[in-house]
């Protein structure tokens, strides 16, 4: 396609999010200087633990545009802001500065993906279906191909509590890519899983790309990003560092980051061969 007859799907506009962790803090002190007679009285009487804020940065003026039919894989260590910047794409988080503007509807899918453990996986089908727009009729007709998928057996009638992690993860796949998204965001559920499922996912993935979706993706497998992505994303302390195609960009990360190769052990310097001494005379059997 013409790059001027390229749709923008994701327009990121000087993208802020900072969000709040609220964690055990210690009272504010009071001023020896008050001169309210309850002073005293309440730092004898009032020892409840407060509260501390702190404020994070997660993501630092942001700005991209992605096109349909695009996958966009986003790499960065742990902390980078990453999984931040998907949840604002998905709509899960508002930007606190700038603004995101999406064309169509984003699914957001991930190992932490919520759904109703104490429910059966048959359950959780018709509710999940349901959240992503699909009527009830529509969700009883993919039933059978979303069970086939998730590949879960029996188990489908049993309550998610009894679930391995991989079959959560199967299961959570197979729903939220059941009714095709605009807009597909990945946050590490590939990783999850054996390596058929994660085939058969890489294939559904690739049919989404086909029907004109676009796919974000996060995965620390920089292989995975090179396999399933045209176009990367480097995030580091929440500013975006780099964006090219993913060849490109995971070989630059990985080189910044990727570990380091071990030098060479030094090869053992050959011991000094000691000369036989001559036999005395004498020595020996006699002929």
């Amino acid at each position: 396609m013409a790059e001027d007859e390229r749709v923008p799907a994701v327009i990121a506009s000087h993208v802020d999010v900072v969000y709040r962790v609220f964690g055990g803090g210690r009272a504010k002190p009071v001023s020896s200087d008050d001169d309210d007679p309850g002073t005293l009285l309440r730092l004898l009487t009032d020892r409840r633990p407060q509260v501390g804020v702190r404020e994070v940065h997660a993501v630092k003026d942001v700005s991209f545009v992605a096109y349909r039919g695009e996958s966009i894989g986003i790499v960065g260590r742990n902390g980078s802001g990453k999984s931040t910047l998907l949840r604002a794409v998905a709509g899960l988080i508002p930007p606190t500065n700038g603004a995101i503007w999406v064309n169509g509807r984003a699914a957001l899918l991930g190992v932490n993906a919520v759904l109703m453990r104490k429910l059966s996986g048959a359950r959780n089908i018709m509710i999940g279906g349901q959240a992503l727009g699909l009527t009830k009729a529509e969700v009883r007709a993919r039933y059978d191909d979303i069970v086939e998928f998730a590949d879960i057996g029996d188990f489908i009638n049993l309550p998610m509590s009894s679930y391995s992690s991989g079959m959560a993860a199967r299961l959570r796949f197979a729903i939220s890519t059941a009714a095709v998204p605009d807009i597909l965001v990945v946050d590490e559920a590939l990783s999850t899983g054996d390596a058929q499922f994660r085939a058969r996912a890489n294939e559904r993935i690739q049919q989404i790309r086909e029907s004109a979706g676009t796919v974000f993706m996060v995965s620390h497998n920089n292989a995975t990003i090179k396999q399933q992505c045209t176009r990367a994303l480097w995030m580091d302390d929440g500013h975006l560092i780099m964006d090219g195609p993913a060849a490109e960009v995971v070989d630059a990360y990985a080189a910044k980051y990727g570990p380091k190769k071990k030098a060479a052990a030094p090869k053992p310097k050959p011991r000094p061969q000691q000369q036989k001494q001559p036999a005395a005379e004498g020595d020996g059997e006699a002929r």
